[in-house]
């Protein structure tokens, strides 16, 4: 069973972000401010849950949240301050447009850049221990994969709908045969030194 949350009595925003070890799109964030007393049956961190439950338990949270928010950081911008820090810059988007303001945040994961002047706690596993971080987790998730769904349209070479940008050796192969496009960051190890090698030895 999550936690309803950290500090009892306060208004909390759970952090989480998705995308950081993808080769393609950008990096996603939600920020969740949820309900005290809304437990929210089946919520969990998303990598736990099906695509199914993952959309169902998206649609209560938008639904039944106090405030969410979903923002990203596109492939240059990643290029440019590097992934850590898109990360942080993502979750700091998706809480300006809270409609509601935190008084405290929960962060997914060790590291974190302040967000104004609001305290924080970073939770290592936090969306597997916290329910507002699980929920962000699903929205940042959930958005990002449609997100990837919608980009497959333009480059289906690379299997964006089902590798959601991940370096799987499908999406490397597409690298190797069709080059790169601007979705991909370029900043990234695009190429396994093996595959380069196996792909030369094949030409």
């Amino acid at each position: 069973m999550l936690e309803p949350y950290f500090k009892k009595g306060v208004v909390e925003a759970g952090c989480d972000e998705a995308g950081r070890g993808c080769l393609a799109g950008p990096v996603f964030a939600a920020a969740v401010i949820l309900p005290p007393v809304d437990r929210f049956h089946g919520l969990d961190d998303s990598k736990k849950l099906t695509e199914v439950s993952r959309n169902i338990l998206r649609e209560q949270i938008e639904t039944r949240a106090v405030a969410w928010a979903v923002a990203a950081v596109e492939p240059e911008e990643i290029d440019e301050i590097n992934i850590l820090n898109a990360s942080f810059l993502a979750m700091h988007r998706a809480l300006d447009q809270l409609k509601q303001k935190p008084v405290h945040l929960l962060i997914d994961g060790n590291r974190f850049r302040p967000y104004q002047t609001i305290p924080y706690q970073c939770i290592i596993g936090g969306d597997g221990k916290y329910l507002s971080i699980a929920a962000a987790s699903i929205l940042a998730k959930t958005y990002r994969d449609d997100y990837m769904k919608q980009l497959h349209a333009q480059f289906p070479q690379y299997d964006w709908a089902s590798n959601k940008g991940y370096p799987t050796l499908r999406h490397r192969q597409a690298i190797m045969e069709h080059g790169v496009v601007a979705a991909h960051r370029k900043t990234f190890r695009l190429l396994d030194d093996q595959l380069m090698i196996d792909f030369k030895a094949e030409r």
